[in-house]
């Protein structure tokens, strides 16, 4: 139930705004900041009665050890979806990065209660649809704030939805289980960030919206650089020093 509601806020959100500005502006990314405020007025009242008590609740009454093994649970599961879009990218590396930690860490690691494959040297490679849409050239569009979801844009807004049918906990056949994991899944993404809650000053809806905006940013930035140019950013010079003595 909890993945069809996500689909249908999303979407009516989404497509509407789609129809009134479709493209990418970088001078004005938040053109429906009114109605945008609004939402955010709402979800921050939610997070106040709701959401934060329940994170603080959470975080007493469980031991650090299984906070750890819980978070260690479902950033693995969020391998398998890093994967599948990793393989929508056309990156072999990537997909055999993120599909060997999910087989490694779910067997060795219990399910993935415990972080085996970092140890080993396969490092993460967290990616999602909204990436994957933007290396397929989909425009970012708009920032939207959604009810529930909180700040999406128009692109990651649409690739959510589809990310929802990329988690392996959305065909659990148990519709108490799946959503209860669901549930714990928010509730320990949300005691995660406790402690940044001292940071947020000022204009606390501008502070988040451009945070999102940036590592969003920065995050497709990463994916769709050329990896040519990773090596151009060295300084020539700085090669040719330090390899004018080799007798290679």
């Amino acid at each position: 139930m909890v993945k069809y509601i996500a689909a249908v806020l999303l979407l009516v959100f989404a497509f509407p705004t789609a129809a009134m500005d479709p493209f990418e502006d970088d001078d004005n990314p938040d053109p429906f900041e009114d109605v945008n405020r609004m939402v955010f007025v709402f979800n921050d009242t939610l997070d106040q009665w709701v959401l934060r008590p329940a994170a603080q609740g959470y975080r007493k009454v469980t031991p650090d050890v299984a906070e750890r093994g819980i978070g260690n649970f479902f950033a693995n599961l969020g391998e398998f979806n890093s994967a599948v879009n990793s393989l929508l990218q056309g990156k072999l590396d990537a997909f055999l990065a993120s599909g060997g930690r999910f087989a490694i860490n779910s067997t060795l690691g219990i399910a993935g209660l415990f972080d085996v494959a970092t140890p080993m040297g396969m490092e993460s490679r967290e990616t999602d649809l909204g990436e994957t849409l933007a290396i397929w050239g989909v425009p970012r569009g708009p920032y939207l704030m959604v009810p529930f979801f909180g700040p999406r844009t128009l692109r990651s807004g649409i690739g959510s939805v589809g990310d929802v049918y990329l988690s392996p906990e959305a065909y659990i056949d148990s519709t108490h289980g799946r959503n209860g994991l669901y549930g714990l899944r928010v509730v320990d993404e949300r005691a995660e960030l406790l402690d940044a809650d001292a940071l947020l000053s000022g204009d606390r809806y501008i502070f988040l919206r451009d945070a999102y905006l940036q590592r969003r940013s920065a995050r497709i930035e990463s994916e769709t650089k050329d990896p040519e140019d990773v090596f151009s950013e060295f300084d020539d010079d700085w090669l040719d020093d330090d390899f004018e003595d080799d007798p290679l």
